[in-house]
């Protein structure tokens, strides 16, 4: 079954999931689920797995692998609350080491949507190692720079030190130098989108120009 887009019910169903933050409640609605989050996303990844085993073959290839999980992991947050009102897929070679590792995301959210790539929380290692392959200019990067300045679709993000350590770079370069992580990502802040069918072309488009960038990360993680 091709994608059709998402339905408001998505968005209601992991709002109330959410609030009722409830095993009991989830297992009573778990239909809900499986309707309206669980399946459309499993029809969008089924879609961009052509187009997503073309940018890197190594990539997980399982639908199920790669949406996030319904309920939340509080072993390490003080925000016990059981169930997220949101929902994502990811696209990578290694899911445990996802918060680490470079990926393409969509997300489905209460305030709209965003897709892109990059890290949730790129290791300092690999951080450092982008740094000498920008400051060598290494091919990889200069391909991962005129990707991303040729397109106007995708911004780039991740926190960034205070103070540049690098004055004399060119101010283009800098943005890339002076960041403790990175990304780049499309934020819409409606659902015409998500809603859509048209969705999944979107992202192929959007993540084929995104290619030398993940190129980029990739072998930067190879020089840790």
């Amino acid at each position: 079954m091709s994608f059709t887009g998402f339905r408001k019910e998505a968005l209601q169903f992991l709002l109330e999931n959410r609030l009722n933050n409830s095993k009991q409640w989830y297992d009573d609605h778990k239909e809900v689920y499986k309707k309206c989050v669980y399946e459309p996303f499993i029809q969008l990844i089924n879609e961009l797995l052509p187009v997503m085993t073309q940018i890197d073959g190594s990539i997980i290839t399982i639908p199920s692998k790669l949406i996030s999980r319904v309920r939340r992991d509080t072993r390490f947050t003080r925000d016990k609350t059981l169930y997220r009102d949101n929902a994502w897929c990811v696209f990578l070679r290694d899911k445990s080491r996802m918060s680490a590792s470079p990926c393409f995301w969509f997300e489905l959210g209460q305030y709209g949507t965003s897709y892109g790539v990059g890290y949730y929380g790129a290791e300092p290692g690999t951080m450092a190692a982008m740094r000498e392959m920008i400051k060598e200019r290494h091919p990889a990067f200069l391909a991962a720079l005129k990707a991303y300045e040729s397109q106007d679709e995708f911004v780039m993000g991740g926190e960034m030190y205070k103070r540049s350590k690098y004055p004399d770079q060119p101010e283009n370069i800098r943005q890339w130098l002076d960041r403790k992580n990175i990304y780049f990502e499309n934020v819409q802040n409606d659902f015409k989108l998500a809603f859509s069918e048209k969705l999944p072309d979107v992202l192929k488009s959007g993540f084929l120009k995104l290619k030398p960038i993940y190129d980029f990360f990739l072998l930067a993680e190879s020089r840790v």
